[in-house]
This record gives structure tokens, sequence and C-alpha cells, in this order.
């Protein structure tokens, strides 16, 4: 029997009470400020509909350690905020009352955030309705139990937030030596993007032409929310009727995506490895050439290409880079014996902080799965009568 089981023993062995959220914490929605309010410079992240804070303010309206539960946008995602920051009105601040540990509530909240996110409502955006936090049943064992399990399941997110600032930590060194490995002078030739290869445009494919199986197919949104640098597969497929309409990839083509809500994201790239031809939306360009495409791919993610494309991106919400803009580009082309080389130790580097199936980004996800398993088994009561 371990310590939790005992303590429930001890102080609870006929079951615990459960509370509507309103009853054990203290709700409010936080005050809205707009994009025009907010500067990188300012020292409070703002936390609105979104994960990560959408800015910086110049004053904050929330205290550090406070809960939040996001009401539009990522409706029902939790969070807990470790430093003072601004709530924007799209998000529910907690605090628990007596008899309430902070971090257990979290706990709790956090185990049953899909329970949470079911209550949203199907618009765009999303909407959690009050009452389904309001009225939201939790649990009240007695301070000690609380306090062990909060104990235990710590020990798990501070040990997963030491791998995931060592992962950054790998993550800015990897940075430094692709842009020095790919720094070049005099020494090498350059060349357009448009002298080359060839920049072909993709066509009509949409979410909605997704099949189980089929023939593989690359949407252009897929780039930047779920591949890496490269992929020898396709998370999508259309039919084979339908992939005779829409433009191809073959292996070595560098896929580039044109369009964004964002700057990081425009033009970020996939290399397509796979030995059959795929299907590619639009959006895109087809970056067809006779060099190493893992070289094309990383030079594409270097300070360089960024501020190049800064500075000729057009649109506000949708941003794009046009493909005369893309062809004009100069890259250094070293010979392919050297852009191996180059690509050689980028590989490694890249598996190290990208790849979930080895190296840091496995012990992470594996850590976290540790503690989503603990943080159900200890939070499970039974109802007191």
């Amino acid at each position: 029997m371990n310590k939790v089981e005992e303590l429930i023993q001890q102080l609870c062995p006929e079951g615990v009470e459960f509370k509507e959220l309103r009853e054990c914490a203290i709700i409010k929605r936080g005050k809205r400020v707009t994009k025009n309010e907010l500067n990188n410079d300012y020292k409070y992240p703002v936390y609105s509909g979104g994960v990560t804070p959408m800015g910086y303010f110049e004053k904050s309206n929330q205290t550090a350690n406070t809960i939040t539960i996001v009401k539009y946008g990522t409706a029902g995602f939790v969070n807990f905020i470790t430093e003072a920051f601004w709530a924007n009105d799209v998000c529910y601040c907690l605090r628990p009352k007596k008899n309430l540990n902070n971090r257990f509530l979290f706990h709790y909240l956090k185990n049953k955030q899909i329970e949470i996110q079911s209550h949203a409502t199907n618009a765009i955006p999303a909407h959690l309705p009050s009452d389904a936090i309001l009225n939201f049943q939790i649990p009240i064992p007695p301070l000690p139990v609380q306090q062990e399990i909060v104990t235990i399941l710590d020990t798990f997110t501070e040990l997963e937030a030491e791998l995931e600032a060592e992962l950054e930590a790998r993550k800015k060194q990897y940075e430094y030596y692709r842009n020095e490995l790919l720094t070049f002078g005099d020494e090498v030739e350059w060349k357009t993007l448009g002298e080359v290869g060839e920049f072909i445009r993709g066509n009509g494919l949409q979410k909605k032409d997704f099949t189980q199986s089929g023939v593989g197919c690359i949407h252009y949104g897929q780039i930047y929310t779920y591949y890496g640098t490269f992929t020898h597969t396709t998370k999508s497929f259309v039919s084979e009727e339908a992939a005779k309409k829409f433009k191809k990839a073959q292996k070595g083509d560098v896929i580039i995506a044109t369009t964004s809500e964002n700057v990081e994201d425009v033009c970020k790239t996939v290399v397509w490895l796979g030995d059959e031809e795929i299907c590619i939306s639009g959006e895109t360009y087809i970056f067809k050439h006779t060099q190493n495409p893992k070289y094309i791919a990383y030079y594409l993610q270097t300070p360089m290409f960024f501020n190049y494309k800064k500075q000729y991106i057009t649109g506000t919400k949708v941003i794009r880079l046009h493909g005369n803009k893309l062809e004009k580009f100069p890259i250094p082309i070293p010979p392919l014996a050297e852009q191996e080389r180059i690509v050689s130790i980028l590989d490694k580097f890249d598996a190290l902080v990208n790849d979930i199936s080895i190296g840091l980004p496995a012990e992470i996800e594996a850590r976290r799965k540790q503690y989503e398993y603990y943080r159900e088994k200890l939070l499970s009561f039974d109802r007191a009568e």
C-alpha cells in the first residue's frame, strides 16, 4: 500500500466529497486587450484563446501560479501560469478556496481536460459555456491526501520541464552549428534558386479530397503543423482517380508552403524521400533540382532566408511569398560531396531535437505518458455517500 492509499484509508475510507467548481474556487474572466496594445518589449505575457502567449503587455492582472481555462479558441485547454501575467477576456482564471490545494486542482482539471473540451460548442471559434466550468465536479479529499498527490505529480512535471529546458538548449546549439555550416563566402559558387531548379505550383488538392488510403498527398498546412525537414511517408491520401488531376512530387523534390498566418511558417519546407509520386496541394511549390535536397531544405531554415522572405512577403492576415521572389533568392552551391557532409552533420542534430522516436523528444514523451498514467490513477476517487 503506497502513502496515498494509506492516507485515504486513514482520513477518508468512505470516499470523498465532490463539489461544483463554483463552490470551491473563485472564477473570473480576464479583461480584453488588443494586439495593437502589445509590445514584445513589455514585461507581462498575455494569455488569451491560445496555448502560448499572444504577446506582451505593460501591466498584469493576475499573479503567478494561477490556473487558466480557455473559453474561446482552444476552448477547454487547462494551463498553470507560473509568472504574473495579463489574462485576456477569453480565458477563465481560477483561485481555489479553503481546503483545496492550488496544484491539486490544476492536476485534476488537466486530467479532465478532454472532458472539459467536450462541452465546447462547434462554433468558430469554439466556445466553452460558463456553466460547463461553474458546474464541473471537483473531489475534495483531505489536504494531506491532496498534498501527497501533488508531491508525486509535481515530480513528473518538474522532470519534464528540465528535459524541455535541455531540449531548448540543444535546439539553440543546433541552430548555431547549422548557421555556421551554411555560411559561405566567395569560395563557392552562388546561384539563385531559379537557376538551380524549377518551381512547379501545386494545384487543387483540398482536405475534403482525403481518403483512408490510396495515393499519398501533402496539404500545404501539414508542412508547418505535421512534417519535419524530410519524410518518407505521408499523413494523408487521395483516391487514385482524384490523384490524376493533381500535381505530383517525386523523390528528392523540396515541397514549399507559400502561405501561412505568420512569417515563421511561410516557405517552410519538407523534402519528399519516398519512392512513389505523391500529390501536392495548392499554396505550395514543388522545387525540382539536381542538388542534395536536404541541403536545400536546411539552407531555407537559416536566418539568411528568413531575412530575405521578410522583405518580400505580402498580406496581413494571410501571408504569402510569391514564386518570382523565391526564384531570385541567392544560395551557395558547394560541391555535392560537401553538401552531403553538411547534411550528415545536421541530420544528427535534427534527429536529436525533433525525432520523437529517439533522443530528448522521445524521453520527454515517455515522461509525459508516465505522468498521465499516474495522474489518472491518483486522481480517481470514490464519492462519499
